[in-house]
């Protein structure tokens, strides 16, 4: 498998093999006996990263970036393995990605309702933990961040007096940032208690709970209808199981000459399975979709997609920035974990920007509506959109 760099592992009992063309910096593990390597010959992602976890696999040169940055960019080199069989893609859609509503909770609880003292320690100060948008070289993740909310305000088309739902708010950033862009009015929903808590705080500090409120709602309990909705970074929670109950829902809740914009994470290789370690130790019932796999719910909805964009590197430039503020505050995540739960989050966020980088994921930007003629048939208002809010920006600093 690696016909580029140098890779040296020790094995247990002391022999030590060689791989690659010695090229680039050398990367170079020990395996700390005979089990840790079964089980990284079984199942190799889950494997490593337990091994990593638990100590069993140290590094005499580089990281655990560098190992997975090696590994990944052999592994794109390679012709394409076979894909995974249909029961198990059959077994992981109806039994891991269930989440109905008791299970729905339980999986965001399991990574959301983390301390938020964690997700300040490497994400932005808005708290954006979804791919930025880096509209040119140099940009620092604050400003991409900020770039992909006026991306994605520009696309929704807002104007003052909408009212907006907001499905998978997360901490409340990009609710608030649109409710005083705008004057939307703005509705979050979320299955977090933490988020909850921390959106509701900002709209208080920030003046703006009167136009942008928030509530521990699941998707499919929403009522009434709205001239926009968006969600960012959420249906990659949904489940297979659930699209056609997301994007029905999403017609019903949205008004006739509506607009609705889903940003997910997608797979550009066809369907497939969630990789062991994640759905294990990041996110248990999370499943990343290929197009085909959304399309046809989008279609038995009766709705029509008027934009679609696949954002390709930008997550992958997200996540270095991440896992690099991430190492700069790994001493304050140990206090409040351990240093096990930080070698686990390395782990997820270099195995997550690799494949990015060098595997199949991106991003997709889906515009719904239940009209052809809700938004304007050109891209250019989206973009005067994007200029009179960096216009705007600018004004107010």
């Amino acid at each position: 498998m690696f016909q580029h760099g140098a890779l040296e592992v020790r094995l247990p009992g002391g022999r030590t093999l060689s791989a690659g063309d010695g090229s680039g910096p050398p990367v170079a593990i020990t395996i700390a006996d005979n089990l840790t390597l079964a089980k990284i010959i079984a199942k190799p992602s889950l494997g490593v990263g337990e091994a990593y976890m638990d100590g069993r696999l140290t590094f005499d040169q580089g990281t655990i970036h560098d190992l997975v940055d090696l590994t990944l960019k052999n592994a794109g080199a390679r012709p394409r393995g076979p894909r995974p069989g249909a029961f198990k893609r059959w077994w992981a859609k109806m039994i891991r990605e269930n989440n109905e509503r008791r299970s729905a909770r339980r999986n965001v609880a399991h990574h959301y309702d983390l301390s938020v003292d964690l997700y300040r320690a490497f994400l932005d100060e808005d708290l954006q933990y979804s791919c930025a948008f880096f509209e040119h070289p140099g940009m620092t993740l604050e400003e991409a961040q900020g770039a992909k909310k006026r991306h994605i305000a520009a696309k929704l088309a807002l104007a003052e007096g909408q009212k907006v739902l907001d499905i998978g708010c997360g901490w409340g950033g990009l609710a608030l940032s649109l409710a005083a862009w705008t004057g939307a009015s703005v509705e979050g929903v979320t299955l977090s208690t933490e988020q909850l808590a921390t959106a509701q705080a900002r709209a208080e500090a920030m003046g703006l709970a009167a136009r942008a409120s928030f509530s521990l709602t699941d998707y499919r309990d929403i009522t009434g209808t709205y001239d926009r909705i968006v969600s960012v970074g959420m249906f990659e929670h949904v489940g297979r199981p659930n699209y056609q109950a997301f994007f029905d829902t999403i017609a019903k809740l949205l008004k006739e000459d509506g607009v609705a914009l889903i940003h997910s994470i997608g797979r550009s290789e066809g369907p497939s399975t969630t990789d062991a370690f994640t759905a294990k130790y990041i996110f248990p019932g999370g499943y990343i979709p290929a197009l085909s796999e959304v399309l046809p719910p989008v279609e038995r909805a009766g709705l029509w997609v008027t934009d679609i964009e696949i954002l390709r590197l930008h997550y992958a430039e997200t996540l270095r920035r991440w896992y690099d503020r991430f190492l700069a505050r790994r001493a304050e995540v140990a206090a409040l974990y351990d240093e096990r739960f930080c070698r686990m989050w390395e782990y997820y966020l270099v195995g997550a920007e690799m494949g990015f980088r060098y595997g199949g994921h991106m991003n997709f930007q889906l515009q719904l509506a239940k009209r052809k003629d809700a938004v304007p048939i050109t891209r250019h208002y989206m973009e005067d959109a994007e200029r009179a809010l960096v216009a705007k920006a600018r004004r107010a600093a």
